[in-house]
């Protein structure tokens, strides 16, 4: 079975929707390494491992391959988020918890074995180039990376680097808008393929002159949190496989689609 390696963090999440509150797992690194194992690769997460394993997290642990330094439970990150529906959401609080220290350190010596390593959302854009530079050093074959708002307006710099020395990066569109404003005109690189995930309007490819757009099925969305992180891993995986762009991309939204209809990842088991 081909092998991903996926760089990131689990966490334990507060969603507040319509007025409930659910407490549930995440993680961008949680949600794109459950999305690689269910569109049939073999996915293994490199993020801080608690040692119990909380039983939240048990489900999602037997899924995967996870790696990682050994944490105390309490140690793991910790997010609360309030969904506004549409897509829209805002992000109460952060706790990354020992993914601060997670370093290129922990990375195996080899990584040629892996289709691709993708390095998930990070604390700081830095500590994603660094391990960038790392996996380059251990023999990755492709190098794969996701951002988020808050580094994408913040740290547009060092995320500009990231998207000149990746194969794959992953971004949605208010992300992009913050790398590069106006999306129009919009070229990809010669060397590497962009994607841009629109929400409910599907998802965008830029590689060179070639662009692809496919679209999402509509569906009921109950809970957004992850679905850029499923496409992400059900596009990785479906290229690792053979698949077309457009039939790996169109997965991608169609599982991203299924995912937002559960409370957290419970639609990736």
């Amino acid at each position: 079975m081909t092998k991903i390696l996926i760089i990131g963090s689990a966490s334990l999440d507060t969603l507040h929707i319509s007025g409930q509150t659910h407490h549930t797992v995440g993680g961008a690194g949680l949600y794109t390494a459950l999305a690689v194992a269910k569109a049939g690769c073999s996915a293994t997460l490199l993020a801080p491992m608690p040692e119990p394993m909380p039983e939240p997290l048990q489900l999602a642990a037997n899924q995967i391959s996870w790696i990682g330094p050994l944490i105390a439970p309490d140690q793991l990150a910790q997010l609360e988020i309030a969904h506004h529906g549409d897509g829209k959401a805002t992000l109460i609080g952060a706790a990354w918890g020992a993914t601060e220290t997670l370093s290129s350190q922990a990375l195996p010596t080899d990584l040629s074995g892996y289709f691709c390593v993708h390095v998930a959302a990070l604390p700081t854009a830095h500590a994603q180039l660094e391990f960038v530079q790392a996996c380059r050093q251990r023999n990755a074959s492709r190098i794969s990376v996701g951002t988020y708002a808050k580094i994408a307006f913040g740290e547009t710099d060092t995320v500009r680097q990231l998207l000149e020395r990746t194969d794959f990066f992953f971004m949605n569109e208010n992300e992009a808008r913050g790398l590069f404003g106006e999306l129009n005109d919009l070229r990809g690189p010669d060397g590497s393929m962009w994607f841009i995930t629109m929400g409910k309007e599907g998802a965008w490819l830029l590689r060179g002159s070639e662009q692809i757009k496919v679209e999402s099925p509509a569906v009921t969305e109950v809970d957004p949190t992850g679905a850029g992180d499923t496409f992400c891993g059900v596009t990785l995986a479906g290229l690792a496989n053979g698949m077309a762009l457009r039939e790996a991309m169109l997965n991608g939204c169609s599982l991203a689609a299924q995912t937002i209809q559960g409370i957290g990842p419970s639609r990736l088991y």
